[in-house]
């Protein structure tokens, strides 16, 4: 006889803390459609009925016919089916685990670099009080270069002298 399911071994609270804020009317869904399946379930009985086939006898009058069906009857027996499913369950949960530790590596490596990027840009002068000097050695690849690379006003990279726009398909004459 199959294992009867008393409740439900899932931590709903500790699933509900980690689903984030635009997906908790589907999580409160799947959580009352989960909900609603285990009352149904445990409003079934543990085994089935007993049958009482000494009734059955005195009132069905052609003889053995009820003792074949009470030898059928409790000679009926539903397996439960067989987990096939648990061991591939296992391995995806060790695949997902190990994606997991990796993703939490390499943010923490990101987290790292911007915390240097923060503190480098914590230690600059704020921005309404640099001046383009200031600002030339704070982010020498970004500032104007006057000498070196004399640019056109406004300084975008559109707006000078050769500019090829590289997102235009080459023309064909």
């Amino acid at each position: 006889m199959a294992k009867r399911i008393s409740q439900s071994s899932i931590n709903w609270a500790a699933l509900a803390e980690r689903v984030p804020e635009h997906q908790k009317p589907q999580f409160i869904a799947f959580k009352s459609k989960a909900d609603n399946y285990l009352r149904k379930v445990q409003q079934l009985p543990d085994a089935p009925p007993k049958l009482d086939w000494a009734f059955y006898k005195a009132k069905v009058p052609v003889p053995g016919m009820v003792a074949e069906f009470e030898k059928s009857y409790s000679a009926l027996n539903i397996p439960f089916p067989a987990d096939t499913v648990s061991g591939q369950l296992d391995s995806q949960e060790k695949e997902i685990k190990q994606d997991i530790e990796k993703f939490k590596t390499e943010s923490n490596a990101r987290i790292e670099e911007y915390k240097k990027q923060l503190a480098h840009l914590a230690s600059l002068l704020p921005y309404d009080q640099m001046t383009l000097e200031d600002y030339r050695d704070a982010f020498p690849e970004d500032a104007l270069d006057t000498l070196n690379k004399p640019t056109f006003w406004p300084h975008a990279p559109e707006d000078q002298l050769g500019y090829v726009d590289k997102t235009e398909a080459p023309s064909k004459h």
